[in-house]
């Protein structure tokens, strides 16, 4: 269950009305490091959590904290669309300045679909669909989903933020910055306190003598040129980073070239296919 307040988590003012900024905004409503995105994966890790009850309500408590940053965007959308010009003819009668904006890049969604307000879709227009929410079941596994979420919807924020010069934009975004940073340690202090390195390889649960040990810890080269050295790097020697392990090299291809025999003679295919032996 949810409840609302008629307030907002923080204070959203727009000082300039920029309708292509409001554009630019929908990104971090509907796109793949937005808001929507990360509050329907926090919800839904939440719902389908099992173990510590605890986890199951930080998940909650922070995808419904999310769901505050969504109406922060929506007004900041809003508020950059006030008084934009409903028509080419309005803009040029009244030589109005944000016929630049509707001729380079004014979203029309804005105009023939929401009477100038935001919707859920990122700043091409397109609609979020859920295709990026991650909620796997397994409590390691989503923290670091949560990790690179936060970390994609922090490099975001700071390009919006770098993109205005309104003082109230900023002011916002420095906030939302801010909480993106919070979000990132938060979920890395999950994944200490269940284990850190420990928690690797994930799932952990699974018996690692059942796998084809020859490999768990080898870096592959695919260099065709044999006198072609593979990348040095912390992941090519020593113990390996869960503590399970040690790292060496492997070059591969080693086996045969596959053969999946000929085409069967009602599958559609030729007849040079059907009869084919090599």
């Amino acid at each position: 269950m949810f409840f609302h307040d008629d307030k907002l988590q923080f204070e959203v003012r727009v000082e300039k009305p920029n309708p292509l900024f409001a554009k630019m905004l929908q990104q971090a409503i509907g796109g793949v490091e937005g808001e929507i995105r990360v509050c329907l994966q926090y919800l839904f890790q939440a719902w389908g959590a099992r173990g510590p009850k605890k986890y199951r309500d930080m998940l909650l408590e922070t995808g419904t904290e999310e769901i505050g940053h969504i109406e922060m965007l929506a007004t900041a959308v809003a508020l950059n669309l006030q008084n934009a010009p409903l028509s080419m003819q309005e803009s040029a009668a009244n030589g109005n300045p944000m016929v630049e904006a509707v001729l380079g890049g004014m979203s029309p969604r804005h105009v023939l679909s929401t009477a100038l307000a935001a919707m859920p879709m990122d700043s091409n227009g397109v609609p979020f669909d859920c295709s990026h929410i991650y909620a796997t079941g397994n409590l390691a596994a989503d923290m670091y989903a949560n990790v690179t979420a936060e970390s994609t919807g922090r490099m975001l924020a700071v390009s919006l933020y770098n993109m205005t010069d309104d003082p109230g934009m900023k002011h916002m975004l420095s906030y939302m910055i801010a909480r993106d940073t919070m979000h990132q340690n938060q979920w890395l202090a999950v994944i200490e306190e269940i284990g850190g390195d420990k928690v690797h390889p994930i799932p952990n649960s699974f018996p690692q003598e059942m796998e084809n040990e020859e490999y768990s810890y080898a870096f592959m080269s695919t260099w065709r040129d044999k006198d072609q050295k593979a990348p040095e790097g912390r992941w090519m020697k020593g113990k390996s980073n869960d503590g399970r392990g040690t790292y060496s090299t492997t070059k591969q291809p080693s086996y045969s070239v596959p053969d999946i025999g000929p085409a069967l003679p009602k599958a559609g295919a030729q007849h040079e296919q059907v009869k084919a032996t090599s």
